[in-house]
């Protein structure tokens, strides 16, 4: 090797600059014979083959570790270009660029109505009062989730309550139960044209109607009260079948990452609970449905017959839901709720495009009269120690 890659060649040993003039092979054995000579007579000397290599190897350390300190912290997207900015800023005297203005046009403290619905959402456990309504607090849970608060609109108390009420929200929402006949339709009925009055004056309205609903819904805009199906989907994880050439922008599933929209026809990630629907088939037949709403997806019961799953309104922003998009993240009494990381995705999903839809809603209320009839104003109780139906309901008598 060289003589220069020495720390000083004039001081090596002899015999190492004899074999400095050797080739690489015939002076690398000449240092091992050199060592071997001299490690008999001094076992504590090193090899001589390191004094070609320790220095090297010791400059190489020495360049990596000044590199290293000189790489900065690791920065996230954006931090270089924000960093410039306020250095630009500060060598020019003004002042770093604050959080932009919210948009004027949007509500960003929405309020959703939710429909109660006859009895207490226990069979009687709770409270067996005849005037007794209910909501489960996984619909309360599910749009606070997404950045709302939570009127409860109670069923039967008076008309000109109710409607009060609404003018004072920013969206409704139907949940799901059983009662499809009497004051509870009749009201259901009320509020949907309410709905679709407010739209039409202007304000963006939002209503989300899930389940029984989906059935009451298609029951009113149809015009006809026998028009649902029997289905065997009670307890029942399913999939999500896209109908062919859906366009979703627009819809609840615009924002869905494209992996979580693929898996929704794969996985069984929606939850089932009913016993009624319709077939797209029948649907198609009601010249009122296929005026108003729109298919978006389909599902397939325990008998392998299909049902209409979500449908949306041509015009305005309804969507109807025959799943609980709710129940994934906020219930936990029936077996085949699905839980994983991408149901819960769905059901915040789901939310969040809500409460969107809400914020465009052009009606502020009196603020006073907001906090006096906010469901805070109500305790839940808990009914999940039987180990079916809801953990949480409000109960309002």
């Amino acid at each position: 090797m060289p003589s220069h890659f020495l720390a000083n060649p004039s001081l090596a040993p002899s015999s190492d600059r004899a074999s400095s003039d050797l080739p690489l092979g015939d002076s690398m054995a000449a240092a091992a014979a050199s060592s071997s000579s001299s490690s008999s007579s001094s076992p504590s000397r090193y090899p001589e083959i390191w004094n070609y290599l320790w220095i090297p190897l010791l400059i190489s350390f020495s360049k990596e570790l000044a590199l290293a300190k000189a790489q900065p912290g690791i920065l996230l997207p954006g931090q270089l270009e924000n960093e410039a900015a306020a250095a630009a800023a500060a060598a020019s005297g003004g002042v770093v660029p604050s959080c932009p203005a919210a948009d004027p046009k949007l509500n960003f403290r929405p309020v959703i109505g939710i429909l109660s619905h006859p009895g207490d959402g226990a069979s009687g456990r709770l409270n067996n009062a005849s005037n007794a309504s209910y909501i489960a607090a996984s619909y309360v849970k599910f749009v606070e989730s997404a950045g709302a608060r939570v009127i409860p609109l109670i069923y039967n108390e008076p008309r000109e309550v109710l409607l009060e009420k609404l003018n004072m929200v920013n969206g409704v929402l139907f949940t799901g139960g059983w009662a499809k006949t009497g004051l509870y339709y009749e009201t259901v009925e009320a509020i949907f044209k309410k709905v679709l009055a407010k739209n039409d004056a202007g304000d963006h309205f939002p209503l989300y109607a899930i389940c029984l609903g989906f059935e009451l819904l298609t029951m009113i805009v149809s015009k006809d009260k026998s028009i649902l199906e029997e289905f065997n989907a009670a307890d029942q994880a399913s999939t999500l079948q896209f109908m062919r050439n859906t366009n979703i922008e627009g819809t609840v599933f615009q924002r869905f990452p494209p992996d979580l929209l693929k898996k929704l026809s794969t996985d069984c990630l929606v939850m089932q609970n009913h016993h009624y629907g319709i077939s797209p088939e029948r649907l198609i037949r009601s010249t009122d449905l296929t005026n108003f709403f729109k298919v978006l997806t389909t599902s397939m019961d325990g008998d392998n017959k299909v049902y209409v799953s979500t449908v949306q309104a041509h015009s305005y922003p309804v969507t109807a839901f025959q799943w609980h998009p709710e129940k994934n993240a906020f219930e936990w009494g029936l077996s085949m709720i699905p839980h994983s990381d991408d149901a819960i995705q769905v059901t915040q999903h789901v939310a969040n495009f809500f409460v969107s839809e809400a914020r465009k809603s052009t009606n502020r209320a009196s603020a006073r009269k907001v906090l006096d009839n906010l469901i805070y104003n109500y305790s839940p109780t808990y009914c999940g120690k039987a180990g079916k139906g809801y953990d949480e309901v409000y109960i309002f008598t």
